[in-house]
């Protein structure tokens, strides 16, 4: 099966959208995800990495088309705590730092350039450059798995983005707020992860994003495992009356046997001893079954049935 994470980020650019300010919300949020800050000098630049190559692409020709920044050492690497490669593509150089300071990555004070871990306002001032945020968010450092299709378990839904600062993490969950998506935030070793589990808030983020096929699946497994989940449970609510049946069937037996072996079955009067043959003649009879076959209402024959139970109980004291 396709890996659904790189289904959504094949949608996500294949449907991109926008002009210079959706391109420079994506944009930040990659290098917020997947960047290294690098410094030659005077200049600050960075490095992009990523398993994707089409993610690779997408953002090298952003940066070289839509801002004319030149990038440099376009190169693959065995990344060690994964074991994969990544694309890894840099820029550094004077391109390079007016780019992070739009991007909003570097500040500016008195003392000189900083770090700065907020999501400026700037850069997702309207709900195109939120959603365009989002999106690169995702394609630097996001991931989305579906239930194994052979568990009947709820869980299995996983959305998360995962962030190298928790300032930048917490931002993140406001931009989701702008469309009502509420995301829990949690520390993983040193990194911060943006989650959801539901699958309305998950479809609701792939909807943002533009993944209008990935949402469509989504909802199918949805679908197939909410019917999975209504015939398991009637199956195994069937299952348990079975069990039921037959553990009554058997102590009914029982008490009819002790009768039998004791005082005799003809020892009963008519009513009890028509029951008593009828449990015998069909042991695996429900007992509306045997009720029907018998003429009688159940919660007669179960009246029946507790008066031999009770006879019975009082033979094995003796």
């Amino acid at each position: 099966m396709t890996n659904f994470t790189e289904e959504i980020k094949t949608e996500i650019i294949k449907n991109f959208s926008g002009g210079r300010e959706e391109y420079l919300a994506a944009l930040s949020a990659f290098v917020r995800t997947s960047g290294s800050l690098l410094r030659s000098g005077d200049c600050y630049g960075f490095e992009l990495s990523t398993e994707s190559e089409l993610t690779a692409h997408f953002f090298a020709e952003v940066l070289e088309g839509v801002f004319g920044v030149k990038i440099s050492d376009f190169s693959s690497r065995s990344d060690i705590s994964s074991g994969k490669d990544k694309l890894v593509f840099s820029c550094v150089n004077e391109g390079g730092t007016a780019l992070l300071k739009e991007l909003g990555v570097l500040g500016e004070d008195g003392d000189g350039l900083f770090i700065d871990f907020s999501i400026g306002k700037s850069v997702t001032e309207n709900e195109r450059s939120a959603a365009a945020y989002i999106k690169g968010a995702y394609l630097g450092g996001g991931s989305c798995t579906l239930p194994d299709s052979a568990s009947y378990s709820s869980t299995g839904y996983h959305f998360e983005v995962v962030f190298r600062n928790k300032n930048t993490a917490a931002d993140f969950c406001d931009i989701l707020c702008v469309f009502d998506i509420l995301a829990k935030l949690v520390m993983r070793k040193d990194s911060a992860v943006v989650y959801l589990k539901s699958i309305d808030a998950i479809s609701a983020a792939l909807s943002v994003m533009g993944a209008s096929e990935a949402n469509e699946r989504l909802c199918s497994v949805a679908r197939e495992r909410g019917n999975s989940n209504n015939e398991n449970r009637v199956n195994n609510c069937s299952v348990s009356n079975i069990d039921k049946t037959v553990s009554a069937s058997v102590k009914q037996v029982q008490a009819i046997e002790v009768i039998r072996s004791t005082i005799g079955l003809q020892s009963l009067d008519e009513n009890l001893f028509s029951v008593a043959e009828g449990r015998l003649a069909d042991k695996n009879a429900s007992m509306q079954e045997l009720a029907d076959r018998l003429k009688i209402s159940k919660s007669c024959l179960n009246h029946r049935f507790r008066k031999i139970m009770e006879i019975a109980a009082s033979l094995a004291r003796d």
